[in-house]
């Protein structure tokens, strides 16, 4: 599987430069307890969804539990899909001058497997909100803004246990 995040970048990076491309992705908000647990990205120093790049060959799914993994140590059981996120609201400019426009599947997390553990490359602190008391926006990542206040919206308006995964994200064969 080739490495989107890596290899795929770098390479079409060397052609475009900073100009603007497009990142198939996918992130996830884990929830406990009516609080959401956010990252703070060593980055650009934002309150931030759990997540990154599709690799090749990914579902978003895959992408989803890989990214979790790989940032938290922890692994997603039975992720609900949210909505998916396109557009001006997923626009960003890396600290380097890189901008993307990010197609972001979101998911709702509820239950996971492990520790965390976080990649102190990628993460400065998690920590835990209640869903009335979230960073303001000034302090949360700009792609991620819209989701989470969808993700607030669902969570209060629903019950947790309503939260189902959707099996057509993990089925190839559509």
């Amino acid at each position: 599987m080739y490495n989107l995040t890596m290899d795929y970048i770098k390479y079409i990076r060397e052609k475009v430069g900073h100009s603007p491309i497009f990142i198939p992705a996918a992130s996830g908000f884990i929830i406990k307890n009516n609080q959401i647990l956010l990252q703070k990205r060593s980055d650009n120093h934002k309150w931030a969804a759990h997540g990154g790049g599709m690799n090749f060959g990914e579902t978003p799914l895959e992408t989803l539990t890989r990214e979790i993994k790989e940032e938290l140590g922890v692994t997603p059981i039975n992720p609900s899909f949210l909505n998916i996120y396109a557009g001006e609201e997923c626009h960003f400019t890396y600290p380097n001058g890189d901008e993307v426009y990010a197609v972001v599947s979101i998911f709702l997390i509820k239950d996971y497997q492990g520790d965390f553990s976080i990649d102190p490359n990628e993460i400065e602190t998690l920590e835990w909100f209640d869903l009335d008391k979230i960073p303001p926006k000034s302090e949360i990542n700009p792609a991620d803004y819209l989701p989470l206040m969808d993700a607030i919206k669902k969570l209060k308006s629903t019950n947790h246990k309503e939260l189902k995964p959707l099996n057509w994200l993990t089925d190839k064969t559509l």
